[in-house]
């Protein structure tokens, strides 16, 4: 593979400890409109297991008993990653979870003052009892618990770090800074990370929305700041405006901040199409890395170039990500690359009938887009035999 050429600006992550929690069989299938089958939830977290994610909450058992048989089933299929289960801090929930096999309980409750009124009718006294009563529960049935705290980034600051305590008095594994609304900005994850991390000596784990397109950054800003699971979904799918993106966070990890933290980013785009086809939501085309025109090319002067070198305008290569370059003719396509073409078409042009050949490309792309292969042959028929 050829060596990538990356920013000397970009900072170093030398973090080899940074877990990825995928929650597109959770979190993903909240994307209104979206039910995965049993079989399709198999497929997904064999996939991601492939891929080297590290954890996959595989659902919230508490929905429904066909949601415990299926988490079950995830369970125990052997898998190298952790299965992780949603639950509110509550007994029932719990249990469901439990009963699914999962390794490690995912507690949440809302913490924010405004969840506290007009969701809950709690006060902060009944938060604290619960998140003590349902780890003591947890333990109780012999499973792990991390505990996140709903809409960490409206909650007070004081408030919430007596949560994080309690949490890790009463033994959980991780606590979660929760940006519920995607409403927070970097420097206010990076301080909410520190803050957190000066309160308890646990792991923190992030969970982010994208409502205002900041939940990658935001990501970054958390593990720089010591942060070491964060929560993804395969295409960044979830409720409103999704989630982490898998693939951007992995491969941004890997190739932008130096930190391999043990996925296979060769992985990402097949799993980016299966998720598309079961999802039944589409994807752009000009989606970061996964995208049919993540690696595709039509400018003339950028397509002379990476002739030349495909670092020119290509930070990694495609198959980096499981991806493919495309060159595309139409109306800005150059005469370098209808050379090449001729070339691969064993055809032996003028440098005239290559400029009129080019000529034609530009006037056909500019009338209908692309110019297709059959269209180009087309052209360069009607100009060789005139």
């Amino acid at each position: 593979m050829e060596q990538i050429a990356l920013s000397p600006y970009n900072p170093r992550l030398q973090r080899g400890d940074v877990i990825v929690y995928d929650s597109t069989l959770r979190d993903g299938e909240q994307t209104p409109g979206v039910a995965f089958t049993p079989e399709q939830k198999l497929t997904i977290a064999q996939m991601l297991d492939d891929a080297g994610v590290h954890q996959i909450e595989a659902g919230f058992p508490a929905v429904s008993e066909n949601e415990v048989k299926t988490i079950r089933a995830i369970s125990d299929l052997g898998l190298k990653a952790d299965i992780l289960g949603l639950s509110r801090v509550t007994k029932g929930d719990i249990d469901a979870a439990a009963d699914a096999g999962v390794d490690l309980v995912l507690l949440f409750v809302g913490t924010s003052d405004i969840h506290l009124r007009y969701k809950m009718k709690k006060s902060r006294e009944d938060v604290l009892t619960m998140v003590t009563d349902s780890l003591d529960h947890c333990r109780a049935r012999g499973v792990k618990a991390a505990v996140s705290a709903e809409d960490t980034t409206r909650t007070d600051l004081d408030f919430l770090m007596q949560v994080y305590r309690t949490a890790e008095a009463g033994g959980a594994v991780r606590v979660g800074v929760t940006d519920t609304l995607g409403c927070a900005t970097p420097e206010a994850i990076s301080m909410l990370v520190s803050r957190a991390r000066q309160e308890v000596k646990v792991p923190v784990q992030l969970h982010l929305h994208n409502d205002y397109g900041l939940a990658l950054a935001n990501a970054f800003a958390g593990v720089k700041a010591g942060a070491t699971a964060v929560t993804t979904t395969v295409n960044g799918i979830g409720e409103r405006a999704g989630n982490v993106p898998l693939e951007q966070f992995a491969v941004g990890m890997k190739y932008l901040y130096g930190s391999d933290i043990g996925i296979d980013c060769t992985k990402m785009k097949r799993l980016s199409d299966v998720v598309c086809q079961f999802s039944g939501l589409h994807k752009p085309r000009n989606q970061p890395l996964v995208g049919t025109n993540a690696f595709a090319h039509e400018s003339g002067i950028h397509v002379a170039a990476i002739l030349n070198c495909p670092m020119t305008y290509e930070s990694l290569p495609p198959e980096a990500v499981g991806n493919e370059r495309h060159i595309i003719m139409g109306k800005k396509t150059g005469v370098n690359y209808v050379k090449k073409r001729l070339v691969d078409m064993s055809i032996d042009a003028s440098e005239e009938q290559a400029i009129e050949i080019c000529r034609r490309v530009k006037e056909l792309g500019e009338r209908i887009g692309r110019v297709n292969d059959e269209q180009f042959r087309r052209i360069v028929s009607d100009v060789m035999s005139s």
